[in-house]
């Protein structure tokens, strides 16, 4: 690198004091004078010096660094005077149209004298009350109203807001890069004037506080008037088959009615073309079913659902994020459903699932045409396994389940009379050593989290890779997130491996997928990451 190094810190030869701004120097003064006579017991006392300051720096060539410093200098200001300024909105969610009310308040804490002048949009629209003293400690309130545009989309996170590529986000708007947030839907903008100098305090409304989360204000966010959503998120075609397809709309104000529509790519067939709905009350949902036709060929396609409203097209989902330390969270994607058409058999109908820590795994099941039946491990009897053709174990479910282990002979037992037994990944959380008899099976932490990593084919001829569908390396293709987690790297004998992957210079995992044939029936253990894959339709899982 050319220049001198530093040699304190890499700041070292840049000036970063106000000499660097024309006019500067005075004010540099000036700030220097307030901070030594700055008092902590009276800081309204300190006053007068930011008056004069603010009045130097008013003079100053405008620029990017001076426009920061003029907003830093209103804020210590404010603080000094000790101004609290909060608009409160009515509601929390407005759909396009409608009007929120807007409560604002303001109030000092200090024997300064303040005037509210003006509280008005900070498009410069809508200026309303009458200039008025603040007295110390004496609230002040005025109220306003807003009427949420006709043309304002819904709201969604600006990085949300279109397709993304594969580890970035696709942003319209430069200028939002690196906010936390959107801007408001609407800001408020309050005057105030202070020693003979104008000050503009700006408040987002948001929802007033609530007693028992009394930190978990909300934003005001603008809705669409019903949401929609696809039934399955992913919709599985044999090749120029045709399946129904079902959407549900739910109104978010009473009342709601238009026209529904499925849209599809070209090639496929959509029967009716659309569908008259009216909801009656808010909350209310009806679903509605559409005929789809795949093309006569392998294709992987994204359906869409939308509504006209009033001459407005909505296709917002909602999705809704809760948490008790949060305020909630509202995300409104495009509602969209995935569409496979693929060449698949299957074997047998009926599939136990045992549920571990949460997947989506049945929904996926579901879609290839299987029966699921979902079992606890009270269930495991040999009764209730007779007319089972699988069972399937979902992930980390020995880590959450107390119920298993005592079960497992019953299982295995399953399994030596010809049924076939899946378990998905597990954690070392809370796992015995001897976790699974009669195998021996210990986990690590190794995983492969690149989903591109090639996949070797270990045992080519192994009737898992073979029947009821060959597969092929071209399966691994298009995954999402990994390959899998929390591999073994130590296991019984009688499992064969079937895969090896790894993650760019590391050795390869031969223990995504362990197949043990135990009697007459198989015992299948496989760290890869179904649970991930099988939601998202990937193709080859």
């Amino acid at each position: 690198l050319a220049g001198d190094m530093p040699t304190r810190d890499l700041f070292d030869g840049v000036d970063t004091t106000w000499a660097r701004v024309p006019g500067g120097s005075d004010v540099a003064r000036s700030i220097d004078a307030a901070i030594a006579s700055f008092n902590a017991q009276d800081v309204a006392a300190s006053m007068p010096a930011l008056l004069a300051i603010r009045r130097r720096v008013a003079a100053l060539p405008t620029d990017s660094l001076v426009a920061d410093k003029r907003a830093q200098l209103d804020r210590i200001i404010q603080a000094c005077v000790g101004l609290e300024v909060d608009t409160v909105v009515d509601r929390a969610e407005a759909v396009p149209g409608e009007t929120v009310k807007l409560h604002h308040r303001a109030v000092v804490h200090s024997r300064v004298p303040v005037r509210w002048t003006a509280t008005r949009l900070a498009s410069g629209h809508g200026a309303n009350g009458k200039a008025v003293d603040l007295r110390a400690d004496q609230p002040v309130v005025r109220e306003s109203s807003w009427i949420v545009p006709a043309g304002t989309p819904p709201s969604q996170p600006y990085w949300l807001r279109r397709d993304g590529t594969a580890g970035l986000f696709a942003v319209d708007d430069p200028a939002l890069i690196g906010r936390p947030e959107n801007p408001p839907v609407v800001a408020v903008e309050h005057v105030f004037e202070v020693g003979g100098q104008s000050f503009v305090v700006g408040t987002e409304p948001m929802t007033a506080t609530d007693s028992t989360s009394p930190g978990l204000r909300r934003r005001l966010t603008v809705i669409a008037p019903v949401s929609l959503r696809f039934i399955a998120g992913v919709q599985l075609f044999a090749p120029g088959a045709t399946r129904p397809v079902i959407v549900e709309v739910t109104a978010a104000r009473a009342g709601s009615a238009g026209t529904l529509q499925l849209d599809a790519p070209a090639g496929w067939t959509v029967t009716p073309g659309s569908q008259r709905f009216r909801l009656g009350a808010a909350g209310e949902h009806a679903q509605f079913t559409f005929t789809v036709t795949a093309p006569p060929r392998p294709v992987t396609a994204a359906l869409g659902a939308s509504v006209e409203i009033n001459g407005r097209r909505f296709d917002q989902q909602r999705v809704e994020v809760r948490y008790d330390h949060l305020p909630l969270q509202v995300l409104q994607p495009s509602a969209r459903a995935k569409a496979l058409s693929l060449e698949l058999a299957t074997r047998g109908h009926h599939v136990g699932y045992v549920p571990g820590a949460g997947d989506e795994v049945p929904a996926a099941l579901e879609q290839m045409g299987y029966a699921v039946t979902p079992l606890t491990g009270a269930d495991l009897t040999a009764d209730r396994l007779r007319g089972l053709d699988a069972v399937v174990i979902g992930v980390r479910a020995f880590n959450v389940r107390t119920d298993l282990a005592e079960r497992l002979p019953t299982l295995f037992a399953y399994v030596e009379a010809g049924g076939t037994v899946v378990a998905q990944y597990n954690t070392l959380d809370r796992l015995p050593e001897s976790w699974l008899p009669p195998f021996v099976l210990h986990l690590s932490r190794d995983r492969v989290t690149n989903e591109h990593a090639p996949v070797t084919i270990l045992a080519p001829g192994h009737p898992v890779l073979t029947t009821p569908n060959a597969i092929t390396p071209a399966d691994f293709e298009g995954w999402v997130q990994e390959r899998g987690l929390y591999f073994p790297d130590r296991w019984d004998e009688r499992f064969t491996p079937i895969l090896a992957c790894s993650d760019p210079g590391e050795a390869p995992l031969k223990s995504g997928l362990l197949v043990a044939r135990l009697g007459n029936g198989y015992f299948v253990y496989t760290s890869l990451a179904w649970f991930r894959e099988l939601p998202e339709g990937v193709p080859g899982a």
